[in-house]
């Protein structure tokens, strides 16, 4: 992530994006700055947008009409690829946060990051591979919406259907010597949307980055091994697998010695 606040333009796909996810955007953009624009596009003759009007108002997003020209064809993402040029060329922000599930806009993202902009992708876990690839870092919305939901005691429905037939009168969930081996990291991503990248991708990568990027005594930062893995995957998150900090996450997986000097964690291989 950036170290300094960036001014983005939150550019919102209304046609491929559901209105839940209004507070996990906004909420999850301003970690990397100020949201200069906020704008959405879609066809808001269409009653299947109706959700978003009172979300737009309670949330300052402006939005942007867009008809349907021909049936069965997408005109929203032509006039959002255009609004993101427009604001390249004015020099206003330093980045762009660009939300849809939609693979359209993989050559835009890569055409804003070759002008030195810094791109924030957000779409659901069916978000096609060469999307996510573009952008600098991509965030699963449905993901950070169930975590959400975790923290603040709310489920889905069909989570507590599923957890209801599992707690069926007079039959208890086995535990299994594999499962009970398990790390946290693995047993939540079993339960959740599933990411692109998998935890057995991430565990073989951070083995390799300490192997490469450690200093002489075999000892990499803990902030240098969570650049070098956002740069290698950009939709790394600790949050795709049920862990909030990412030193937790390393010492869940149980593949890396901790030590700390002062305020700083550093990590290196274990010996064997």
């Amino acid at each position: 992530m950036m170290n300094r606040e960036l001014k983005l333009a939150v550019l919102i796909d209304a046609d491929n994006i559901s209105d839940k996810y209004v507070t996990t955007i906004l909420d999850e953009s301003t970690k990397y700055g100020t949201a200069t624009y906020r704008r959405i596009y879609g066809d808001w003759t269409d009653t299947q947008l109706s959700s978003w009007k009172q979300v737009l108002l309670d949330n300052s997003i402006l939005p942007f009409q867009q008809y349907s020209y021909t049936y069965g064809k997408n005109a929203t993402d032509s006039a959002m690829i255009i609004d993101a040029m427009d604001l390249l060329y004015t020099g206003s922000v330093d980045g762009f946060c660009i939300v849809s599930s939609d693979s359209d806009f993989t050559r835009l993202a890569a055409r804003l990051r070759e002008s030195g902009m810094y791109v924030i992708g957000m779409g659901e876990s069916k978000t096609p591979k060469p999307f996510i690839s573009a952008c600098n870092e991509f965030k699963y919305l449905d993901i950070l919406l169930q975590e959400q939901e975790k923290e603040s005691g709310v489920e889905h429905a069909e989570d507590k259907t599923a957890k209801t037939r599992k707690a069926a009168p007079g039959r208890k969930p086995k535990k299994t010597a594999a499962s009970a081996k398990e790390s946290p990291a693995a047993a939540v991503q079993k339960e959740s949307p599933m990411p692109q990248t998998q935890l057995k991708t991430v565990k073989k990568a951070i083995l390799s980055l300490v192997k490469e990027c450690s200093d002489e005594d075999g000892w990499i930062h803990s902030s240098e091994l969570k650049n070098q893995l956002v740069k290698r995957f950009p939709d790394f998150d600790v949050r795709n697998f049920g862990c909030s900090k990412f030193n937790a996450f390393i010492d869940s997986l149980n593949i890396l010695e901790r030590r700390q000097e002062q305020t700083t964690v550093l990590f290196g291989l274990k010996n064997e």
